[in-house]
């Protein structure tokens, strides 16, 4: 298990991470959103020991600290891509699997494996400056993942990645999650983060602002959405309803209702099918999209 407790950093008259905690046990997925600079990397500097916490701050790792005595467990990706371009892809991921104390052997069953499970296109032997910028991330991914570590930081690994590559990386977190590894990302894309994470932690302007799991933290703000198909009822009429405060039309049927409090939600349920037929009415939480549009807005206002 990860624990993080009150990690702090200041640069210069910066804080930029201010007192940010959470736990990932084995077999759990946790996204960590944020808008750019709001100290997500930091963060994820201060868990690899490549920054020291202040103010006691901590990082544990089974109960220990996580020091780089540690690191052959860890695998992690940085924003900032990198390869050696004029090496194979084989040479460059022996390399960085040399050092995690993998041998060649083992090594190169693997890098068939991956390379096929990312859907690599090339051959082992071509060069990395002759691959797609695609290609050359998912190569970086291997070299990430090649000794299945038990904890993985991946800094915004969906960037730049197409719909169908971003489905092969979930797939490839989602095996190292089967296997009990604790994996931990950042992005922007809250439709990744809601699609495959246990847990989230939000950080707005380095303090942490949310916290929990993804159901918990959405449910937390109500189920202040209805989503109704029905031919019985025009835009006017569902915006009169009390309790709306705004109704959006998706399509022919459907209308988006958003309440001013999710208590509305009965009461408008049993108004609207009161002797008419409804094919379809579901109340709902906010996405996590809204939720991070919500969040983002109230730190800016305060």
């Amino acid at each position: 298990m990860l624990e993080v407790n009150n990690l702090v950093k200041t640069f210069g008259e910066l804080r930029a991470v201010d007192g940010v905690s959470f736990t990932i046990e084995h077999g759990q997925i946790m996204g960590m959103i944020g808008q750019n600079g709001s100290g997500k990397t930091t963060v994820f500097r201060m868990i690899l020991d490549f920054l020291t916490p202040e103010e006691g701050g901590k990082v544990l790792w089974e109960g220990q600290e996580l020091g780089k005595r540690l690191y052959d467990i860890v695998g992690y990706l940085p924003e900032e891509r990198g390869l050696y371009e004029k090496l194979s892809i084989e040479q460059q991921i022996l390399y960085f699997a040399r050092l995690r104390g993998m041998n060649r052997n083992e090594t190169l069953e693997k890098i068939d494996y991956w390379m096929e499970r990312f859907a690599v296109k090339g051959k082992k032997s071509d060069k990395v400056k002759t691959l797609s910028k695609g290609n050359q991330q998912k190569v970086q991914l291997i070299a990430t993942l090649i000794h299945e570590p038990q904890l993985v930081i991946l800094d915004e690994p969906f960037s730049g990645l197409d719909p169908v590559n971003s489905d092969l990386l979930m797939q490839g977190i989602l095996d190292l999650k089967s296997k009990g590894s604790c994996i931990i990302f950042s992005s922007h894309n809250m439709n990744n983060v809601e699609e495959i994470c246990d847990k989230l932690v939000m950080i707005h302007n380095g303090k942490q602002v949310l916290y929990g799991g993804v159901e918990e933290v959405r449910e937390s703000f109500g189920r202040t959405k209805i989503f109704v198909d029905t031919d019985n009822w025009t835009e006017s009429d569902l915006n009169a309803l009390d309790g709306v405060s705004k109704v959006t039309k998706r399509g022919e049927q459907r209308f988006v209702l958003e309440l001013l409090n999710a208590n509305y939600g009965e009461a408008i349920f049993n108004h609207i099918t009161k002797g008419q037929y409804i094919s379809t009415f579901s109340q709902q939480p906010p996405t996590l999209e809204e939720i991070f549009k919500m969040k983002a807005g109230e730190a800016k206002d305060e």
